[in-house]
This record gives C-alpha cells, structure tokens and sequence, in this order.
C-alpha cells in the first residue's frame, strides 16, 4: 500500500509539471528521474516510467520514447553513486541532464532529421541549446526544493529526537 501511495506522489508530481503550460523541457522529469531512486530507492523507477509512460500517452508518443525513457531509467541508476551529500546529489542531478541531452538527442539525429554526418549530428546538438537551457533550469529549481523538503525532514527528525520524540 505505501508503494502504491508513493507512486500516486510520484505520478502527481510529474503530471502536474507535464500537464501545465510550460516552456520547452521546463518539467521536474529530470529532478525526479534522480532523486526518486535515489532517495526512495530504484523499486521506484518503474512507478516514475509508468507516470511517464501514462503522461506520454495524453501528451504524444513519438520516436524518441525509447531514447527519453531509457535516459530516465539510466539516471536513476547512475542516482545511488551521489547520495553523500547536497552537493554531490547536485552535482549528481546536473550530469543527469547532460545526460539526457546527449541520449535524446542523439535520437532525433538517428531519426534522421538532420542527414547521417557528423556535420548532421552537431547541427541536431546545436540546436537542441534552448532547450538544454530549459532543462538546466527547470532541473535546478526542482532539486532546489526537493533538497529544502530534504532538509526540512532531516531537521525534523533531529527536533523530534532531541525531546525524545517518535515520529
């Protein structure tokens, strides 16, 4: 039951950043696709793909689902080796998004909409710096209050704890 509750949250969260207007990439998918593994651990990544995957389904599938969804699962793997501190997990969130960059779009490259060369595929990377920008963004505002919420647990826990307290 705690699972399925959690994973409500989960898809809550990202339906919300999905489904409201927003630029280009400005969603909290790359915030969650870390931190979720990482701080709930990875039994959780399929109930952030399904989130994803039912989010996708009212948005578009298209044929960079493999290269998205791959990344995200990717990213939560990778999550695990950045837990020691803030900055780490920062740092951690930050190649999440290179990440995804480099993954995605070198699928839309292999779609072949900008022609099999390598002048091809730095033109697909060249053109995809708006919404590398979008993502930096957004990601480092999602992190920033996934770690207040993190702080503000762990503060809690020691109020708690200093009169003696469960919570």
């Amino acid at each position: 039951m705690k699972y399925l509750k959690i994973s409500i949250g989960i898809f809550l969260a990202l339906a919300a950043s999905r489904f409201i207007p927003h630029p280009p990439n400005f969603t909290s998918l790359l915030a969650l696709s870390f931190y979720v593994p990482a701080i709930l651990g990875l039994r959780y990544i399929p109930a952030l793909i399904l989130s994803f995957a039912i989010t996708d389904l009212f948005i578009g599938l298209h044929g960079l689902t493999l290269f998205t969804w791959g990344s995200v699962i990717f990213i939560g793997l990778i999550s695990r080796f950045f837990l020691t501190n803030t900055k780490n997990r920062i740092f951690g969130c930050l190649l999440g998004v290179v990440i995804f960059f480099i993954v995605t779009n070198f699928g839309v490259w292999s779609l072949g909409s900008y022609g099999y060369t390598l002048n091809g595929l730095i033109t697909c990377y060249i053109l995809a710096l708006p919404f590398l920008g979008n993502t930096l963004v957004s990601t480092i505002i999602f992190s920033s209050i996934i770690e207040i919420l993190i702080k503000r647990k762990m503060y809690i826990k020691q109020l708690f704890s200093r009169v003696g307290l469960k919570q």
